[in-house]
């Protein structure tokens, strides 16, 4: 058997690392594949996750574009270059057959030095609206992979394909109940808050404010993600709002959740930033959000990929600068008091799932080996 070797790349967020994880994974499974090598900054979340992973780390030091022209640019410009030579290095070095990357400045040292030894390589572009390093390079890309068909016509390259975004197999498989069990909830309507790995401050400020009475008054089962850096600050708000939080069962309150599969799975109603990967992950749960963009995401794409989402039934809009707990509890009680609207929510954004995105990519970057 002719066994391949594959490059991946992506990072700097979540939504560029998982998909990329996600596939490395799958690939992994091929019993052609003989060698998967992860190309990123060392100093950004993916250097971690790697780690844990059974695929080679491949440093190369990477930063977003500065939009000005000023010293910044003429350092980036240099940085990008030694990059590019350093990943030419790679490419000598350790021969990959394909490259798959998910866009992101954290991709684009290894897919310039991609086109420069011809080596093929194929994209995923996680957004409703493709990022700056997609569309520049899509043209040159042997196929793209895409999660939301707005984005097709955007990107100049005739073999491209609505894939919906790579997830982990679990939530093919996890069940709401197995889910509950394994976060000791009972069966019964569960909201979860969340503002990703690194929290939102709006988000978690409105939510303290009504925790109390979603847990206690409404007997919601709460899940709340406060974010590692704002945990401490919402503990203390929290402490002073309602002293006795903790003696309540309807209450799991943590600064990050190692396993997000579980808390998506048992919930029924979110509050959410809208990445893509998140998005991805919310329908994949069949979860009524209630999307909050963050409002100085790259290119706006946040607030691009929620008004998708509503304009496909299958979320509520909230902007950041309208967030407050009167606002959010009048939301999330849209949901509670009214079933069949929740319903209808939930089914929308089930059928806007993608289960074998994985399954897709993977295909599309075998045809390139």
């Amino acid at each position: 058997m002719n066994k391949k070797t594959y490059f991946i790349t992506g990072g700097g967020t979540g939504g560029h690392i998982y998909p990329a994880v996600a596939v490395a994974d799958g690939l992994l499974k091929r019993e052609d594949t003989e060698k998967i090598y992860y190309v990123g900054n060392p100093n950004n979340l993916e250097a971690n996750i790697v780690k844990e992973k059974n695929y080679t780390f491949l440093p190369v030091m990477s930063s977003g574009m500065p939009r000005k022209a000023c010293f910044e640019l003429i350092k980036w410009a240099c940085q990008m270059f030694i990059g590019w030579l350093k990943c030419l290095g790679y490419i000598k070095k350790y021969k990959p057959d394909v490259i798959f990357g998910t866009g992101g400045y954290v991709s684009a040292p290894i897919l310039f030095a991609a086109m420069t030894m011809k080596v093929p390589f194929v994209m995923h572009d996680c957004d409703a609206n493709p990022g700056l390093v997609t569309r520049q390079l899509a043209p040159f890309a042997k196929s793209i992979s895409v999660a939301f068909d707005t984005e097709k016509g955007k990107l100049n390259n005739k073999n491209c394909h609505v894939n919906g975004n790579p997830i982990r197999e679990q939530f093919s498989i996890l069940t709401k109940d197995s889910a509950r069990q394994a976060l000791g909830l009972e069966n019964k309507l569960t909201l979860c808050v969340m503002g990703g790995s690194q929290g939102a401050k709006k988000i978690n400020e409105a939510a303290v404010q009504i925790l109390k009475k979603l847990s206690q008054d409404m007997d919601l089962q709460v899940i709340f993600q406060t974010g590692k850096r704002n945990y401490d600050e919402v503990i203390n708000a929290l402490k002073s709002i309602y002293p006795d939080w903790e003696q309540n069962k309807n209450i799991i309150l943590r600064p990050y959740f190692d396993n997000m599969t579980e808390v998506l799975k048992a919930s029924d109603i979110a509050v959410s930033r809208a990445g893509s990967l998140s998005i991805s992950e919310l329908c994949a749960s069949s979860i009524a959000t209630i999307f909050i963009p963050y409002p100085y995401a790259a290119a706006d794409h946040q607030r691009k990929n929620a008004k998708y989402m509503v304009e496909n039934g299958a979320g509520i809009y909230l902007e950041d600068a309208e967030t407050n707990a009167q606002k959010l509890l009048e939301l999330i009680k849209s949901l509670t008091d009214n079933s069949e609207y929740l319903n209808k929510i939930q089914n929308n954004a089930h059928n806007m799932a993608k289960f074998n995105g994985v399954e897709k990519i993977i295909e599309q970057i075998e045809q390139c080996a």
